[in-house]
């Protein structure tokens, strides 16, 4: 009743789900590499934004921050602008990019070829994945494989002549 978070909108979280650029192989070997971003705020680049993008694989991104900040700060502070108001510009600056880290990863995706798939919402990134996969999967070809069963019958072998295909 009151402690449950069930019917709470806090409870949701929604990701975007991203395929690479010329998926190969099985619908199942596809699905393993799909990636899932999170929508919405991000704690860790609130704190430390480099730390944030570096979890993220967005390694320019943290590299820019840093020479970003280091400029801007040195320049206000050569302008004669206060301490304080130069850790208030931080502060302001790391709130505002803590909101859009998914938009710069989902940026990065595409630019790199990625395609979105779609959207899917539930209570935490397992079942959120589930969901997803029970809708995209069945819609997905299988792809035969080429591979000789493991376990053929004797009628089903292949002779290789005598004396290693001499049937018994």
């Amino acid at each position: 009743m009151f402690g449950s978070r069930e019917g709470s909108l806090n409870s949701v979280v929604t990701y975007t789900v991203h395929e690479a650029a010329g998926p190969q192989g099985d619908r199942l070997d596809r699905a393993d590499e799909l990636q899932f971003v999170k929508d919405g705020f991000s704690w860790l680049t609130a704190l430390f934004p480099p730390l944030g993008y570096a979890a993220n694989s967005l390694w320019l991104s943290a590299l820019a921050y840093l020479v970003f900040v280091s400029v801007i700060v040195w320049a206000l502070a050569k302008l004669g602008v206060s301490e304080t108001q130069l850790g208030l510009f931080v502060i302001a600056l790391n709130i505002y990019l803590a909101f859009e880290l998914s938009t710069l990863k989902r940026w990065s995706l595409d630019t790199n070829g990625w395609t979105t798939l779609g959207t899917v919402s539930g209570r935490n990134l397992a079942e959120c994945e589930r969901r997803f996969l029970e809708s995209w999967l069945p819609a997905q070809p299988i792809i035969q494989s080429n591979k000789p069963a493991a376990h053929a019958g004797p009628d089903q072998r292949r002779s290789l002549g005598w004396p290693f295909g001499a049937k018994v």
